[in-house]
């Protein structure tokens, strides 16, 4: 099947049908809680024992580390290489990156594009509201019969039949009551949302970025981006992608470098943080993915080859791990994904993996702990810490290899 069939059957099909269906072949892979097991087991990629307590993936980090802003050029941005089998760390620059990696390596980016999903009106009843659309790629049919999902912010809450008004004239109905601050809505225009929101929304920075009475700058609306965003539909930018220039792009093909492309929109979630003591109990949001079929035969060419596969962010690890889990191999795909990898998760893809630094005690810390290691991970984050690197989305990077 074409991969454009796949990608409207998925889009187009109601709520119902693809649950169904997700719940039939691609159920949460995450690995289920033995109630009688120990809280801890062997971590296989330090040889330690490994906490599932979620407290024990903490780090003290100063509030100026959190970087505010882009470096001065993309490439320019430091770089913490990670050697796992030695245990070593050194100090670069991200322009330097191609001296890490070897010809014939195999890169694979996200080519999600952010789309300017916050949207402020007022309700019918004169009150200031803004709304963050959480699923902006979704058909215009899907969105007619059973509303956009948002996050609401307004002084008061939102009730079902309430209408709200932007700019333009367009209106949008509230169809649900708020669940933890999500609602169902339903906008008036008749063409597809992502362009209405190109023309009225606002960019979404993380909560940690700060701004002027919260709004993005005119720099963040062409910094949150990486330089090869393609598909609209994330709500955050998959930020290790975010320090390459075209420029480098070419020389690391010129050195040999494969380049492959696939689609995971960021979700809102990716900021949720963990509540559960034991964060096997962790239910991971949904985000949805796409993977064509020029890129899942550049993944197997490159595994039988025994080329190393470099994942560009967390984001690339999860859609490769997940549908190789649930396929034996890397195949095209288009659907929703809640993988959650956490330490114990035996990797079958990715080889190594281009990052930056995460918030402490979040997904994207087990994520890298699984990968490298806890006490590793730790580690290299004090020593970046003591390096003054600069954290978080804005922040620097840091090469697992």
């Amino acid at each position: 099947m074409a991969q454009e069939d796949l990608r409207e059957g998925f889009l187009t099909r109601s709520r119902e049908a693809a649950k169904k269906e997700k719940k039939k072949s691609f159920a949460p892979s995450r690995l289920r809680v033995n109630p009688w097991s120990k809280v801890h087991q062997v971590d296989m990629t330090d040889g330690k024992e490994t906490s599932f307590r979620i407290e024990d993936y903490d780090y003290e980090l100063p509030p100026e580390l959190i970087a505010q802003h882009p470096a001065s050029s993309r490439e320019r941005s430091r770089l913490l290489v990670l050697e796992r089998s030695a245990g070593s760390t050194l100090h670069s620059r991200f322009d330097k990156i191609v001296e890490y990696l070897r010809p014939g390596d195999l890169l694979v980016v996200n080519d999600t594009r952010v789309v300017p999903a916050r949207m402020i009106g007022r309700k019918n009843t004169g009150g200031k509201i803004e709304l963050l659309v959480l699923d902006p790629y979704k058909s215009p049919e899907l969105g007619e019969t059973e509303g956009y999902c948002c996050l609401t912010k307004a002084s008061k809450p939102v009730r079902p039949g309430q209408t709200v008004e932007f700019s333009e004239g367009i209106c949008a109905a509230i169809l649900s009551a708020p669940v933890e601050g999500k609602v169902q809505v339903r906008f008036s225009n008749g063409s597809p949302l992502v362009d209405l929101l190109e023309r009225i929304g606002r960019t979404p920075l993380p909560p940690y970025i700060e701004r002027e009475e919260g709004e993005p700058s005119r720099g963040d609306m062409r910094c949150y981006q990486t330089e090869y965003a393609k598909h609209p539909g994330a709500v955050a930018a998959p930020t290790a992608g975010l320090h390459f220039t075209k420029s480098l792009l070419r020389d690391l093909e010129t050195s040999g470098i494969e380049i492959a492309p696939l689609t995971l929109h960021v979700g809102y979630g990716t900021f949720s943080p963990i509540r559960c003591a034991d964060f096997r109990e962790h239910r991971m949001h949904s985000e949805y993915i796409e993977i064509g079929e020029k890129t899942a035969n550049a993944v197997n060419r490159a595994k039988r080859e025994r080329r190393r596969v470099v994942a560009v962010g967390t984001t690339v690890v999860r859609t490769l791990e997940w549908v190789f889990e649930k396929q034996g191999e890397v195949v095209p795909f288009c659907g929703l994904c809640d993988h959650f990898i956490y330490p114990g998760y035996r990797f079958g893809v990715v080889d190594c993996l281009l990052t930056n630094f995460h918030i402490p005690k979040s997904s994207l810390v087990l994520l890298v702990s699984a990968f490298a290691g806890r006490n590793r991970i730790l580690s290299a984050y004090r020593e970046a810490v003591r390096e003054r690197y600069r954290f978080f989305s804005y922040g620097d990077a840091m090469l697992i290899l």
